[in-house]
C-alpha cells in the first residue's frame, strides 16, 4: 500500500481497470495546490502509460514510478501553471 507520509494526498486504485485510475487522479490533482503530491497504488498495467502521458501533456512532476510485484506505485507533484 502507498505510504501516507510519502505524499499529501493517496489513491488506492487497485483493482481498477482503465480509464477508471486516471480519473480519479485527474480529479484529484484538479482540486490539489501546485507542489502538493499524490501517491497511487494501482494494478493495472495500462496507468504506466496513462499517468506518465498525462504528466507530461499536463504539466505535472512523475516523481516515483515503479512496480513492486503486481502493483504500480506513483507519485505524481502538481506542477504550475494552472495545471490541473
Amino acid at each position: 500500500m502507498v505510504q501516507v507520509d510519502e505524499a499529501d494526498f493517496c489513491v488506492d486504485a487497485v483493482g481498477l481497470k482503465c480509464p477508471e485510475p486516471l480519473m480519479i487522479v485527474r480529479n484529484r490533482v484538479r482540486g490539489m495546490d501546485v507542489g502538493e503530491t499524490v501517491a497511487i497504488e494501482a494494478t493495472d498495467p495500462s496507468t504506466v502509460r496513462d499517468f506518465v502521458n498525462f504528466c507530461r501533456f499536463m504539466g505535472h512532476v512523475l516523481e516515483r514510478n515503479e512496480q513492486i510485484g503486481d502493483r504500480f506505485h506513483f507519485v505524481i507533484r502538481k506542477g504550475g501553471s494552472g495545471a490541473s
